[in-house]
């Protein structure tokens, strides 16, 4: 039996994984307590970006921390400020609470977005190849901030085993994000000249990369997502809607005007999240791993689509 502890519990993935550990001794925390929380998992509050971490990591002891803590889609009033504060910051504050108590390993769930968005990206990306997080865009950015504090934690705390996750777009019952919000427009907008590839894991099949993660995988660092990648011709056809192309720079000028007017949440930057989206190989995550996914990406977005009643 491992004593796991687990941030950002009370989401999407954590509510996943907790149905998955079963004969582990398991604490879950948030800020808010889950409603339907399986009976013999035990519930601490926990606030990242505060001293929390290291008062309730010291209380509990755990053999493993999975932190799952982060800010995916900020709320419209949230600032980068108290973002930086939860993916970052409070990354740090759990990894040095998991140092100063002993913990034997930390598993993190990273993201694709951590490698950015980029023309000249490879691909796929493998996990060799170079973090380089937007600064534009905030969780990418941080993203990339915290795999820099990982890695620098490798070395002045080797004792600490990470297992670093770069996870696709994660889909599964009830997901609803920026990302989704995009399929569900009447047509789907594209940047002329780019297919913008998504690439995807299923809740189910990330929940079970964590719970190996979390006992007894291996560490190092792995892409996690469903075997090949859906353009916007693919998931046009999938949902039968039309797809709007415009040139790059129409598109930037168009959000560049709808910002300030409040039309928009989005600048021009926005253009490359479109037309360079990170694709992942995860061969890794299948030959070193040991973790097959279940479900392909078309599989996986075929059962939000179903799901979604698109």
């Amino acid at each position: 039996m491992t004593r796991i502890l687990i941030t950002g519990a009370a989401g999407m993935v954590g509510r996943a994984l907790l149905a998955e550990l079963h004969d582990h001794e398991v604490f879950a925390t948030d800020l808010h307590r889950l409603d339907d929380m399986p009976k013999m998992i035990s519930f601490l509050r926990m606030d990242v970006t505060t001293e929390d971490p290291a008062r309730v990591i010291a209380e509990v002891k755990p053999d493993v921390v999975v932190h799952l803590a982060s800010i995916v889609t900020p709320p419209p009033k949230m600032g980068r400020e108290a973002a930086y504060a939860v993916d970052v910051e409070g990354t740090r504050n759990v990894v040095e609470a998991a140092i100063a108590n002993g913990v034997r390993r930390l598993v993190v769930t990273s993201s694709g977005a951590a490698y950015g968005y980029h023309a000249d990206n490879r691909v796929p990306l493998r996990e060799c190849d170079p973090l380089r997080g937007n600064p534009e865009f905030p969780y990418s950015d941080h993203k990339r901030q915290v795999e820099e504090l990982l890695a620098e934690t490798r070395k002045h705390a080797p004792e600490l085993e990470q297992v670093v996750l770069r996870v696709g777009t994660v889909l599964g019952e009830g997901t609803e994000n920026q990302i989704t919000a995009l399929f569900r427009k009447p047509r789907l907008l594209a940047v002329f000249g780019s297919e913008s590839p998504f690439v995807f894991i299923w809740t189910r099949d990330l929940a079970r990369v964590l719970k190996r993660a979390a006992t007894d995988g291996p560490p190092g660092i792995f892409n996690v997502t469903g075997d090949g990648a859906l353009g916007i011709t693919d998931l046009a056809k999938a949902m039968g809607k039309p797809v709007l192309r415009l040139p790059a720079w129409v598109l930037k000028t168009a959000l560049w005007l709808a910002r300030p007017l409040g039309l928009s949440r989005y600048g021009p930057e926005q253009v490359r999240f479109l037309q360079y989206r990170p694709v992942l190989d995860n061969s890794a995550l299948k030959s070193e791993f040991d973790y097959t996914p279940e479900k392909t990406s078309a599989e996986v977005f075929d059962l939000w689509k179903q799901q979604a009643d698109l």
